[in-house]
């Protein structure tokens, strides 16, 4: 059993932003020579989350929206009195900060069609950094 590790760093420009990963970790996992295992795809962050879904245009003004909805930016929130962001913790409580892949064959195996991991910064523009972890043989 090998267990392949790789720190990696993506940066962001907007308040909220969402960023497709997919190619990196596809590379990883390509580099790693593990043929059948898991991908854990980790966030050390306490203001940003990993999902997977389609990656499309207006999808994607759907996530914004949403994000919108459920924690709006400018809310009245007491953690703003420490530090502007109280929004961004919130969102992020709901969403997660990671995700794990299966290694079919040496590839990345992803549900269906259409489907692309995602960095959402609910906290930018920063660097965030990412710890990839490739478990298998």
């Amino acid at each position: 059993m090998k267990v392949i590790t790789k720190d990696m760093t993506i940066s962001s420009k907007g308040r909220r932003e969402v960023i497709n990963i997919t190619s990196h970790i596809e590379d990883f996992v390509k580099g790693t020579g593990i043929r059948n295992g898991l991908v854990l795809v980790f966030l050390p962050h306490a203001t940003a989350a990993i999902f997977a879904n389609e990656d499309e245009p207006r999808i994607r003004v759907d996530y914004e929206n949403l994000f919108e909805k459920l924690v709006p930016a400018n809310g009245n929130y007491l953690h703003n009195e420490i530090d502007d962001n109280g929004d961004a913790h919130l969102l992020t409580a709901i969403f997660k900060q990671f995700y794990v892949l299966p290694i079919i064959n040496g590839e990345l195996r992803r549900g269906g069609t259409w489907q692309e991991v995602f960095l959402v910064d609910f906290d930018g523009p920063r660097v965030r950094n990412i710890v990839l972890v490739a478990i298998g043989e």
